[in-house]
């Protein structure tokens, strides 16, 4: 039987100078073999038992905005690990399609995480934006009629992240958030004038 991590996060807050991120991995395997052998005073049973256990606890320091201290690869190791063990925990599959190709947040280095969110990067700002307009300009049927409706929905999904993160998000989401707004300002602009 096999136990993977279990995470935890202590002092989050949005007002918080630092804190204290703690990861907490327990993980057993339990290996068993039995057999049966007949000999003449009848049958003999035997099962050999195998436990191996270990148990951890990290605790790293990070700042207001949530940069760990120390060094870099044992940061983001630590952090892509508990990400990874947290979206499992949820049910949540690891690997992600990226249109390009499929990237599995369990072996992701930290150079392949900085050219994603990169200007140019799957999840940047321009194609993350991108995606978000086109699906809800296609949502909308593609009438600008509901440019209303539209932004309500994106800003309430804004919202809901907000609060998912304790009121706070990181730069990337809210120049997502601005850039996904000025297209679909272009696009009601750009319909009205070809109206």
């Amino acid at each position: 039987m096999l136990h993977g991590g279990e995470y935890m996060v202590t002092n989050i807050g949005q007002n918080q100078v630092s804190g204290t991120l703690l990861a907490y991995q327990k993980n057993s395997l339990e290996l068993s073999r039995s057999s049966v052998s007949a000999n003449d005073k009848g049958q003999i049973g035997v099962t050999d038992t195998i436990n191996l256990r270990s148990e951890s606890i990290s605790a790293a320091t990070y700042t207001g905005d949530l940069r760990l201290a120390g060094d870099d690869d044992a940061r983001f190791n630590m952090l892509r690990s508990l990400v990874a063990n947290l979206l499992q925990q949820q049910g949540i599959k690891t690997a992600i399609a990226t249109g390009e190709r499929t990237i599995d947040l369990n072996s992701i280095t930290a150079k392949e995480a900085q050219d994603l969110i990169s200007e140019d990067g799957y999840f940047g700002v321009e194609k993350t934006s991108e995606r978000i307009f086109q699906s809800a300009v296609g949502s909308a049927g593609g009438d600008p009629a509901h440019i209303d409706a539209i932004k309500e929905g994106i800003e309430k999904g804004f919202a809901e992240a907000k609060k998912a993160f304790g009121g706070w998000l990181p730069d990337i989401s809210y120049a997502t958030y601005d850039a996904v707004m000025r297209k679909l300002d272009q696009w009601v602009g750009q319909q009205t004038t070809a109206a």
